[in-house]
């Protein structure tokens, strides 16, 4: 099951502002933190105490907590990668290693009697995970996140991410990768404040349209807000969105007629195996709809990328088929467009694979 999650930064904000964002999220369905050690400079016994009180009252709503820590956060504090105990009296469910060890240490880490999950950085497109399980890990207890990243143009490409990703999806682990909120004062563990993304192609698009791309490419299991604080309408739109398919936001045109308004909004949809460069096929409206005369109503000479089609009876057999156009091309005169993705959400589009699913919502 996909999850949503969000980040806290104990070290710059009052606990009664974390609670209240635990509470506000935890009624939209979020059930993730990552909690971050990387930036904490107070003594062992200080963190301890301010970790324990968020933490007990963050899994007492449902949230599983993973703590950012590093080799030299172990150094610091005194942990021993043999003896974990620490973590678990803090709070926390798990640890991620922002930098990790030889291989083996993690892996013997896995089997750790707390019965913590270790997750692994999943940005580096090197052999860790591969040398990880090369050493035999308790796999129940391992998984992966991606990094983020606050300086504009550092974040990930998306050629990179999907090789970083495939290494750790390849052995069924759990995977996680961060969306950021472009509110305004929105901040991270670390004073660059220009949004805190996986990939720098989500950095300036809305929070939700960040979220429908890992949910369109189908390999992230764990959507984790990765700055402080997104607003509540961001919260509501990640929560009403289907996380189970891609859900394209579209715009109808004025004189749609009911039953191809019906084919676009209530039906659900998949890409044809058989596919071609021009447009996704969604074929099975034209059996349902068999016999039902389409008029020609709104055909423009020049379809455009993301176009939503619905093709006439003067087309034949072809009549109710549903079509997004992925290139601009002329049409037939036997083609009605009837509606089109909403501009932010064209380029998700390319990440739709043969026989996927998916559906569209009206637009506000």
């Amino acid at each position: 099951m996909r999850r949503l999650g969000i980040s806290i930064y104990p070290e710059k904000s009052t606990v009664e502002e974390i609670k209240k964002y635990i509470d506000l999220t935890s009624q939209y369905g979020f059930c993730r933190i990552f909690s971050c050690l990387l930036s904490v400079t107070e003594d062992k016994e200080v963190i301890k105490k301010n970790f324990i009180e968020i933490n007990d009252y963050a899994r007492s709503k449902g949230f599983e907590i993973i703590v950012d820590v590093s080799p030299k956060v172990f150094n610091d504090l005194g942990i021993s990668y043999k003896d974990l105990s620490f973590f678990k009296e803090i709070g926390a469910d798990g640890l991620r290693l922002d930098q990790g060890f030889s291989g083996l240490e993690e892996s013997l880490m896995t089997f750790n009697p707390q019965n913590l999950k270790i997750e692994i950085n999943m940005s580096m497109d090197t052999h860790t995970i591969d040398t990880i399980m090369d050493y035999q890990p308790n796999v129940y207890n391992l998984i992966g996140c991606h990094n983020f990243y606050p300086h504009r143009y550092a974040g990930l490409n998306l050629d990179l991410f999907e090789r970083c990703t495939a290494r750790f999806k390849k052995y069924g682990l759990r995977t996680a990768a961060f969306i950021t909120t472009n509110n305004k004062g929105s901040f991270g563990p670390w004073p660059v404040t220009d949004g805190l993304p996986t990939l720098e192609i989500h950095r300036e698009l809305p929070i939700q349209v960040q979220a429908k791309h890992f949910i369109s490419m189908g390999t992230i299991d764990d959507i984790l807000i990765s700055n402080c604080y997104p607003t509540e309408q961001e919260l509501k739109k990640l929560s009403q969105m289907r996380k189970d398919m891609l859900s394209l936001e579209v715009k109808l045109v004025d004189d749609i007629p009911e039953v191809e308004k019906a084919i676009v909004l209530d039906e659900q949809h998949f890409h044809r195996g058989d596919y071609s460069d021009a447009f996704i096929r969604s074929t099975q409206s034209r059996v349902k709809y068999k016999g039902h005369d389409f008029k020609l109503f709104n055909t423009p000479d020049i379809i455009r990328r993301g176009d939503i089609m619905i093709e006439s009876s003067e087309y034949g057999h072809y009549a109710g088929e549903l079509q997004i156009a992925l290139v601009d091309m002329k049409n037939s005169g036997k083609t009605n467009v009837v509606g089109h993705v909403v501009e932010d959400e064209i380029f998700l589009l390319d990440s739709i694979k043969p026989w996927q699913k998916f559906n569209f919502i009206l637009g506000e």
